[in-house]
């Protein structure tokens, strides 16, 4: 016979199996707490904008014309600012300890459409560093464009600079351990499920049409545990019912005659 699926059992068994839910959802966002606050190094970000913009001599020559040029170039800078040309001076200008590949990953190009301004944002475990990095990538794109493209059109718009009190970006715990309390939960309810599953005790008269194909013909109530005042098997019992009884049917009970005379 097919089965069917049952919603108010299905929920009736979580709720049996809620501490297992619990116990496992509470121990991943205790594990994703302590990786967030003991593993996971701070990383700090810093980020410098850069105007692509030439001035013109003349203030009536300036035209759409050269935005739309200057919006054009903005895509091929994004690429040249992050290109081996540019971060291998700014490598050998800091004497950093790294590849070009590793300080690529670490520096985040972006620009708004139709926007003349490009953010450049570095990621270091130090926020004095991503600030140094961030200002030492700009002033070296800004120098090297010229001879790259022979134009010069790009300024320094806002440099990186260094607050008061810096907040790392990375990582952020209270979504580690959100994270971490929709997978203990899910991992909880599936493990409720699958331990439902195995289960294979007959609990109802359901399961008994379902794995023998038998129809039940009546059910039997549990019975309850009768009152002590209904149980005359003690000996405080047996003595008032002796009370009850005549002296002489016990005397005659307890003489019976033999034969006629003695």
């Amino acid at each position: 016979m097919e089965s069917t699926f049952n919603m108010k059992e299905f929920f009736k068994n979580l709720k049996k199996r809620l501490p297992l839910i619990i116990a496992m959802t509470v121990a991943f966002v205790a594990v994703a707490a302590a990786v967030s606050y003991l593993w996971m190094k701070p990383v700090y970000q810093a980020s410098t904008q850069i105007l692509v913009n030439k001035a013109p001599a003349n203030a009536q020559e300036f035209s759409m014309q050269d935005i739309d040029t200057n919006l054009q170039l903005i895509s091929t800078y994004n690429v040249i600012i992050k290109s081996p040309a540019i971060l291998t001076e700014v490598i050998n200008e800091l004497g950093l300890n790294e590849t070009v590949q590793s300080l690529n990953e670490r520096i985040e190009v972006s620009s708004i459409e139709d926007s003349q301004v490009v953010t450049l944002e570095v990621e270091d475990g130090s926020m004095q560093q991503a600030v140094l990095i961030a200002n030492t990538t700009a002033k070296v794109f800004e120098q090297e464009i010229r001879n790259l493209m022979r134009v010069d059109n790009v300024s320094i718009l806002a440099p990186a600079t260094m607050p008061a009190s810096p907040e790392p970006v990375k990582p952020d715990p209270l979504f580690n351990m959100a994270v971490g309390a929709i997978i203990g939960f899910m991992l909880g309810t599936g493990l409720a499920i699958v331990l439902d599953q195995l289960n294979t005790t007959v609990r109802t008269e359901e399961d008994i049409d379902e794995l023998l194909g038998l129809q039940v013909l009546g059910v039997v109530s549990p019975v309850g545990d009768l009152d002590r005042t209904d149980k005359p098997s003690k000996h405080t019992d047996r003595m008032e019912l002796d009370e009850n009884v005549e002296p002489d049917s016990v005397k005659t009970a307890a003489r019976p005659k033999v034969g006629s005379t003695y």
